[in-house]
């Protein structure tokens, strides 16, 4: 395959890539942009394997039966509610990837001159610290989604000066990649104290902190793919790192403006230890909570003209999405306007609302962000409150800095008229601190699983005369 051939592919490769990340913009075209991307990563590998003759088409072919089998039993075995897990691996997996691929290249270096060339070196060097942290960055994510280890953050004693000290030394054989006189053996020492340095910068860190941190590693592992790319001299891995690393900081900071914080506090800041003492948390609710039945809810539901659910973690973790979606049904049946708010920060991975209210047929019409949203919450009837805590906490609203979600946009649903909050207890959010919506005059708590509570207030509409069956 001819030089100008190949990087005629590779631009046809990067196009795919651009159109693919456009597409990913917006839910009603992601599936397209995802295929879009696959299509083109699947043309830059072939392309790459058949262009430099590294093997034969007949291995191509099984690489593309294996992965693709591998993909779809992925794809059909693992449920909607466990896709921020899913996401964290495969960050991990790109990183990793691109630091074992940069060791290759290495060790190829070494075999063609005495040393390797600057560019080889530098990139190769990034692309170990980059992808190790990325890789175990990424799997100690996945175990705290997953619920291997405490979501809680760990605060160690003197972390700061222990991760600063790692980082110089990674900088410091970074630096000696480059000079010394023994490239492989500080390579792998600068992956080896890499990979520490990413376990230690996500252990402080909470789960409901993981969608900017999973946003976050999945730029890292971009940045990694294009160092490994310059380590490589192969243009089209340079360009899809980059895209990649671009869309995820953007992303990042994105997300990061939405909780009101920087990056900085979210990866170091160790938000959601326990902030609250007990007799404070007595003081705010102080026997003001009023629970209410389904078959009360129920009544308040049918007689409303607009309602609005607020889809949580809780709402996820009890896999209550296809409840959530029988439940608007039978009221827009009735004739009562539904939609839904979307915090941008809900869950545990980036639109991890979207993707399970997607998942449940849900209309993207319904779903709102939240400054569309929160101007018509003082005409709403009924807010429905399924499993979400600190991203609808009044609190946040205070300037006091003590308060982990001071200054952070929420879902301004005291406003309405009555709110619902569906929720297992009155125990704390994420942030570890109370929430003073519970106990407002306006709010029933409805205690209980999200979905078996979700389920019963469907049953209650349905044994009404006044909703049509």
């Amino acid at each position: 395959m001819s030089v100008s051939l190949v990087n005629l592919l590779y631009l046809l490769a990067a196009a795919l890539f651009i159109l693919g990340l456009k597409g990913l913009s917006h839910p009603r075209t992601a599936v397209r942009g995802n295929l879009l991307g696959a299509t083109g990563m699947l043309l830059a590998v072939v392309v790459t394997l058949l262009g430099r003759g590294l093997v034969g088409f007949e291995v191509i072919l099984a690489g593309v039966i294996v992965g693709a089998l591998g993909g779809t039993l992925v794809a059909v075995r693992i449920p909607m509610t466990g896709m921020p897990q899913l996401i964290a691996l495969f960050n991990g997996f790109g990183g990793g990837a691109s630091a074992l691929v940069a060791a290759v290249a290495m060790e190829q270096a070494l075999v063609s001159a005495d040393l390797p060339g600057s560019q080889v070196a530098v990139a190769s060097g990034v692309s170990a610290f980059v992808g190790a942290v990325t890789f175990w960055g990424s799997t100690l994510a996945f175990g705290k989604l997953q619920g291997l280890i405490t979501e809680r953050p760990v605060l160690l004693t003197g972390r700061h000066l222990l991760n600063g000290a790692l980082l110089l030394v990674c900088l410091a054989l970074g630096a000696w990649l480059v000079v010394g006189p023994n490239p492989v053996l500080t390579f792998w020492a600068l992956l080896g104290v890499a990979s520490l340095l990413g376990v230690l910068l996500v252990v402080p860190v909470g789960g409901a902190d993981m969608p900017v941190v999973i946003s976050f590693l999945n730029a890292c592992s971009g940045l990694a793919a294009a160092a490994t790319g310059f380590a490589l001299n192969n243009n089209v891995l340079i360009i899809a790192g980059s895209l990649v690393g671009a869309a995820g900081f953007v992303l990042t900071v994105n997300m990061s403006r939405a909780m009101n914080r920087s990056l900085a506090n979210v990866v170091f800041g160790g938000v959601g230890r326990s902030n609250t003492a007990p007799s404070e948390t007595e003081e705010i609710y102080a026997g003001r909570v009023k629970s209410a039945t389904p078959d009360e809810v129920a009544i308040l539901l049918e007689d409303a003209r607009r309602v609005v659910i607020v889809p949580g973690f809780g709402m996820a973790t009890a896999q209550a999405q296809y409840a959530v979606r029988d439940l608007a049904q039978r009221l827009e049946s009735a004739g009562v306007a539904v939609e839904f708010a979307i915090h941008p920060v809900a869950g545990r991975m980036p639109g991890h609302m979207n993707v399970l209210l997607a998942e449940a047929d849900i209309p993207y019409e319904s779903l709102k962000d939240l400054e569309e949203i929160n101007p018509t919450f003082r005409q709403t009837d009924v807010v429905l409150v399924i499993g979400a805590n600190d991203v609808v906490n009044p609190l946040a609203r205070e300037s006091d800095a003590s308060i982990p979600i001071a200054g952070m946009p929420i879902l301004d649903v005291d406003q309405a008229r009555t709110v619902v909050v569906v929720k297992r207890s009155l125990s704390p959010g994420f942030a570890g601190i109370p929430n003073p919506l519970f106990a407002a005059d306006n709010t029933l708590m409805l205690f209980g699983d999200a979905r078996q509570v979700t389920l019963e207030l469907v049953a209650a509409l349905k044994q009404s005369v006044r909703t049509p069956a």
